[in-house]
């Protein structure tokens, strides 16, 4: 009886109880407010409606704070010379797209085509990374607004006054530059150190994944902010070339921690808390900067020489690197540190890169499918409004674009909250629009809507979407005074640009999510297996293990990030990327587990025989294989001829092993 209850419960809740998907896309993730953005959106956006209404112009204001909602929707880098390429670059294809849109406004099918080939531009761009990505989103995004809209005066005048409202946010964001130069960077660098320490003290236990996770993404940030800046100073600045050596100090601690896991979990052998703690006092030094570098150091030397006497090969490799970073802090000569040891290598020059990035684009299948997928959807919205007559029809190329960003999440679940998030920021734009005068009134309102952006971003693309979607409302209602006369417009239009989306760009791409995350997936297995050659080979240099370790990680991490996305998506693919989720776990395990037996070696650890070796890699190069031909996994075995428990590989063939017993449940 009572199971017959326990059965009957859901069955009568089941059409009352939202999907999975939907509960995972709507809960809001969690985040810190950036409140120095909050009150940059605030200043840049309401500032140019109040010198717009003082001259007599607010048209011109409402452009100008449309180039400023651009220039906020980009503000999201710590470094400030990465402010200036998130901000900057993209505020300059935001001028060549509205300048293109306005040229061909009014001329029917020929603003379509143009439109459509803008809209290939972008999507290929988008590929290239998140600098160009934001850069493509803002071409398209203006082109399609110069093409729906009249702009006023000159053909000249819009994209100076969108160009300048973008330039605003940039002065705001470079105005701290001059006391807080390096603050950034240091904090980032001081943030790895402190989370490498959590990883530490997560060894052994189940939160050991989750801190691992923590880490890499936090060195691909530190990495990212210190590299791009060095660039250009590589050599001549002595705290950036520090913060490459503190960088470079801290991967030995971090390829250390999985033989400290290890050695929790299958000898119960702890670490000394005095290994953390000595971490921790190497991040309060990096955080409290070069000047006076022996001073602030010497705590942080001082806590490296209280750890224990080391009792395995775990201990060793950790003591021995945790001396070594500090060492490297304590060291007053920056660039002989770095020129010893530069494991990362110096990035290539901008121009260098960016020929080399135009070449992978235009050679790139993934580029053209993004591109001509974008295209046929806005080439679709486009002929539609085209066609039928629909009032302000921007609004529903806006909304495909939006919706289609890759970089924004699962398309599907993109478009249910797209749909919800503009219904909610309606509801607050009815409310302004009924009851706020236009005139000096739109400036406050401005003021308490703009800060919602930045604010509710981090929360979510649905968040975000209603932050928007009141401040692009107003700004259209001074442009054209149609009142409430926008909303319901506003609703059936984004209902349109997501059925269009779901049909054209996402119903008719059923192989998108195989191609974005199976091939993926399988490329890093058989990265993983060229890394375990190159890990117990002797043809292998350090710099060249270290590049492929932080390479594959950095791989793994975005990996993770799209299954995670994946898992928003209805059935099938929902349920394809949970069924598929332990093993993405499970090559990060075997990528610790390579990096454990590496550092035992190097301590003391017998080696493996060529044969071993060749095994393992040839067991990952199948799973990889059978990665590229499945839709379902069917469950696998690893067949080793040498099982010998004494080996140093022996973990690493259980994780192996266990991946390739990975299976799609029963069903799917």
């Amino acid at each position: 009886m009572p199971r017959e209850s326990r059965t009957a419960r859901p069955v009568s809740l089941s059409p009352l109880t939202p999907p999975d998907w939907l509960v995972r896309s709507l809960k809001p993730q969690s985040a810190p407010i950036p409140w120095a953005a909050v009150a940059r959106a605030s200043v840049a956006m309401a500032l140019p409606l109040a010198v717009g209404i003082l001259a007599g112009k607010p048209t011109y204001g409402a452009l100008a704070s449309m180039g400023a909602l651009s220039g906020v929707i980009g503000d999201t880098a710590d470094a400030y010379r990465m402010r200036i390429f998130n901000i900057a670059v993209p505020q300059l294809f935001g001028a060549i797209g509205v300048t293109l849109g306005s040229l061909v406004f009014g001329h029917g099918w020929v603003a379509v085509g143009a439109v459509t080939f803008v809209a290939l531009v972008s999507g290929m761009m988008s590929t290239i990374g998140a600098v160009a990505s934001v850069s493509g989103l803002l071409l398209l995004l203006n082109c399609v607004v110069g093409a729906g809209l009249p702009m006023p005066g000159e053909w000249w005048l819009a994209p100076a006054l969108m160009t300048g409202g973008g330039l605003l946010v940039l002065a705001l964001a470079l105005l701290a530059w001059p006391l807080r130069s390096g603050v950034p960077e240091r904090s980032a660098v001081a943030a790895s150190y402190r989370l490498v320490a959590a990883l530490l003290d997560a060894a052994g236990t189940d939160a050991y994944g989750d801190a691992r996770t923590a880490v890499t993404a936090s060195l691909n940030q530190s990495y990212d902010l210190v590299l791009a800046r060095r660039t250009r100073d590589h050599g001549r600045n002595p705290e950036l070339v520090r913060l490459v050596a503190q960088l470079n100090a801290l991967i030995p601690i971090v390829e250390a921690a999985p033989a400290a896991d290890q050695a929790a979990r299958h000898a119960c052998v702890r670490l000394p808390p005095e290994v953390p703690d000595a971490v921790r006092a190497l991040a309060d030094a990096v955080e409290r900067g070069a000047t006076a570098h022996a001073t602030v150091s010497a705590p942080a030397t001082r806590a490296a020489a209280r750890i224990p006497e080391p009792q395995d090969h775990a201990a060793r490799a950790l003591d021995h690197a945790v001396l070594h970073a500090a060492e490297t802090l304590a060291d007053p000569d920056p660039l002989g540190v770095i020129a010893a040891d530069d494991r990362l290598g110096r990035p290539a020059a901008l121009r260098v890169r960016a020929r080399r990035a135009a070449r992978n684009v235009i050679l790139s299948s993934t580029s053209w499918r993004y591109g001509l997928r974008l295209a046929l959807c806005i080439g679709v919205a486009q002929a539609l409004v085209s066609l039928v007559e629909v009032p302000r029809s921007y609004w529903v190329a806006l909304t495909v674009t939006f919706v289609l960003k890759p970089d924004f999440g699962s398309v599907f679940s993109r478009a249910v909250l797209r749909a919800l998030g503009t219904a909610a920021g309606l509801v607050v734009a009815a409310a302004v629009l009924a009851e706020v005068p236009h005139g000096w009134w739109d400036v406050p309102v401005m003021m308490l809507l703009a800060p919602l952006i930045p604010a509710l971003t981090t929360r979510g693309y649905g968040y975000q979407t209603a932050a928007i979607t009141p401040v692009i409302l107003l700004l259209s209602d001074i442009l054209n005074h149609q009142g409430l006369g926008l909303v319901v417009p506003r609703l059936v239009d984004s209902l349109i640009g997501c059925g269009i989306t779901l049909v054209a760009g996402y119903l008719l791409w059923p192989e998108s999510w195989g191609t974005r995350i199976g091939d993926r997936l399988a490329d890093a297995v058989a990265d993983t297996a060229r890394y375990v050659e190159c890990a117990f080979g002797t043809d292998g240099e350090p710099a060249e293990r270290a590049r492929m370790r932080r390479g594959l990680y950095r791989d793994l991490s975005v990996i993770r990030s799209e299954f995670q996305r994946a898992l928003t998506e209805p059935p099938p693919t929902g349920t394809r990327a949970a069924a598929w989720w332990p093993l993405v776990v499970a090559v990060e395990r075997i990528l610790d587990a390579t990096t454990a037996a590496r550092v035992r070696i190097r301590h003391g650890a017998k080696p493996p025989t060529p044969e071993e070796v060749a095994e393992v890699a040839r067991e990952l190069e199948g799973l990889a294989d059978r990665l590229r031909k499945s839709v379902i996994l069917e469950k696998g075995h690893a067949n080793f001829t040498d099982n010998s428990k004494e080996s140093v590989l022996e973990p690493l063939r259980q994780e192996v092993g266990a991946a390739r017993a990975v299976a799609s449940p029963k069903g799917r």
